[in-house]
């Protein structure tokens, strides 16, 4: 997808989903331009694409941890089919859609959506197998018409019980989980020892141990009204919790739900007591759920300024390096004009006066042809040294054959440049002012609060 038509896609979706962004998107544009005239981007590249507008949310579990339940009532409705067998054996990604009706659709959607960044998941699955370049066997979307998705998307996984296209399974939730802002685990509280499903529990904990914030890491022990009868609540969530710890897991949120809609009680005071911890958890996890939406909106802002004040940051290695290419070059020039100098001293001496014209005519030439070719011997040899990616290809576009090597400095030492970059690290921090008074206002509208 070429960057205008990704900048227009994302203004289309942000003004239904998180209108307090679109603005951003023209500051983003602003951020590419300086790039792509400094060659540090490639043109057919966007720093949008660096970072993903919809914070996402994985949810993870076994079969039968009760994964599906929990989506259809966060997002009001069915959505995903439910049942102690598995039901789905894709992962399925779930976005917001204005239409009433649930639209499921192959994987290969994904990949035209500038909302999911899905672009290279083709290649994590043909790590498993070079002959599988089918992404719709792993991936499903669906959108859904929820407040409750606006701003966010999950990911539903299958079941760690499987065995078919287990190898692959893992892996595209590794590298989901490397995209995840908010990552919720499903244990089944029908099954409390933890042991009986130590393979599962493994995979589990292995790709949650990754993720580098813990706090982003959520244990839900689903179904507990399962443990009414027996009133052991406390003894399940900690052989949970001992399983975990010897896993290497001392870190993260655990929390106990249910299913209210399919609960069954006979005990009042059990209900009433597994009721309490169910709202206070469910409302927790559903407060975490949202908070990714208003801290993904700050770094996708803050990103602006990174990027911004990484360019300025490159600025001067650049004009260093493109000095010293001048430098360089302009030496083998002066040698160059020396001998051509000498040559032409020599030849006056030689020839006559109707033949040296055209023969100094060819020494001009040959001196043209030779500077070029030094010119850009100088260039590759230089480039091979630089480390950097985005400045090696920055230096070979200044230093192509037909730009100026006394100009290629002045290029990049250019005050327009800095000031443009300077001006989107002010507009990234009086976006981040915009979104505080923004997000105080819709925190004292949904509590009730009079507005200031």
């Amino acid at each position: 997808m070429k960057p205008q038509e990704r900048y227009k896609k994302l203004k289309e979706h942000l003004l239904e989903e998180n209108p307090i962004l679109v603005e951003a998107i023209d500051e983003y544009r602003t951020l590419d331009s300086v790039a792509h005239n400094l060659a540090l981007l490639d043109r057919n590249k966007t720093f949008t694409e660096s970072i993903s507008w919809w914070p996402l949310i994985s949810i993870l579990g076994t079969f039968s941890a009760g994964k599906s339940s929990f989506i259809n009532e966060y997002l009001g409705q069915r959505v995903q089919d439910t049942g102690n067998q598995a039901v789905d054996d894709k992962f399925t990604v779930i976005c917001y859609s204005k239409k009433d009706e649930v639209t499921t659709l192959p994987g290969v959607a994904l990949d035209a959506d500038p909302r999911f960044p899905f672009y290279n998941i083709s290649k994590e699955i043909e790590k498993i197998d070079k002959s599988d370049r089918n992404i719709n066997r792993y991936l499903q979307l669906k959108t859904v018409h929820s407040d409750n998705l606006k701003g966010k998307i999950l990911i539903d996984s299958p079941g760690f019980d499987a065995d078919v296209q287990r190898d692959a399974t893992l892996r595209i939730t590794s590298h989901i989980i490397d995209l995840s802002d908010l990552i919720l685990i499903f244990f089944d509280a029908r099954h409390p020892e933890p042991g009986a499903m130590r393979d599962t529990l493994n995979h589990l904990v292995e790709v949650a141990k990754s993720h580098t914030d813990s706090d982003k890491v959520l244990y839900i022990l689903n179904q507990i009204d399962t443990c009414a009868k027996e009133d052991n609540l406390e003894e399940i969530i900690g052989a949970w919790q001992r399983a975990l710890s010897q896993k290497g897991i001392v870190s993260g949120k655990f929390y106990a739900i249910y299913n209210e809609s399919l609960a069954k009680f006979e005990d009042e005071s059990m209900e009433e007591r597994l009721k309490k911890k169910r709202d206070q958890d469910f409302a927790a996890i559903k407060e975490k759920m949202e908070k990714v939406r208003i801290d993904r909106a700050y770094r996708i802002v803050k990103n602006i300024e990174t990027r911004a004040k990484e360019i300025l940051d490159k600025l001067p290695r650049l004009e260093e390096l493109l000095e010293q290419f001048r430098s360089r070059v302009l030496m083998v020039d002066l040698i160059l004009l020396i001998l051509f100098i000498a040559l032409l001293l020599f030849l006056s001496q030689q020839l006559s006066y109707d033949l040296f014209p055209p023969v100094a005519g060819v020494v001009a030439l040959l001196f043209i042809v030779i500077h070029f070719k030094v010119k850009r011997l100088i260039s590759k040899q230089m480039a091979k040294k630089i480390g950097e990616e985005d400045i090696r290809r920055s230096f070979k576009y200044f230093t192509r054959w037909y730009r100026s090597a006394l100009l290629a400095p002045g290029r990049v030492r250019n005050s327009h440049i800095v000031q443009t970059l300077e001006n989107l690290i002010e507009k990234s921090r009086n976006y981040i002012q915009k979104l505080n008074d923004q997000f105080i206002q819709l925190n004292s509208q949904r509590d009730g609060a009079p507005e200031s």
